[in-house]
């Protein structure tokens, strides 16, 4: 899959994960759980995917929910930007001038 290329998450996830997996399905009755800012769920394509609510490794069944694709992929793709965003930040704010450069003085 090219969007797992370089993660470690597949390892993360427990050895049970294809059980967790399909009881959530079940639960969700294989629907899209996508809400929209309202709180209705607005997605009529049937889930496929389940999807940790909060990033990480907490695989509760109240962290867990059923996504169809492409939310899925929307989702996972905002959360992968804000990290390496956070990421070019933290390197940026390492190499950030604490004083002014002699140039512009």
């Amino acid at each position: 899959m090219p969007g797992w290329n370089g993660s470690n998450r597949r390892d993360r996830l427990p050895a049970n994960w294809n059980k967790i997996r399909e009881r959530i399905l079940r639960r969700d009755n294989y629907e899209c759980q996508q809400e929209n800012p309202y709180g209705a769920k607005e997605c009529p394509e049937p889930a496929t995917d389940v999807d940790h609510i909060i990033p990480g490794d907490d695989h509760s069944d109240v962290n867990l929910q059923s996504l169809c694709d492409w939310h899925h992929k929307q989702k996972s793709g905002a959360e992968g930007a804000a990290a390496a965003r956070a990421r070019r930040q933290k390197i940026d704010r390492k190499f950030r001038r604490t004083e002014e450069h002699p140039g512009l003085m």
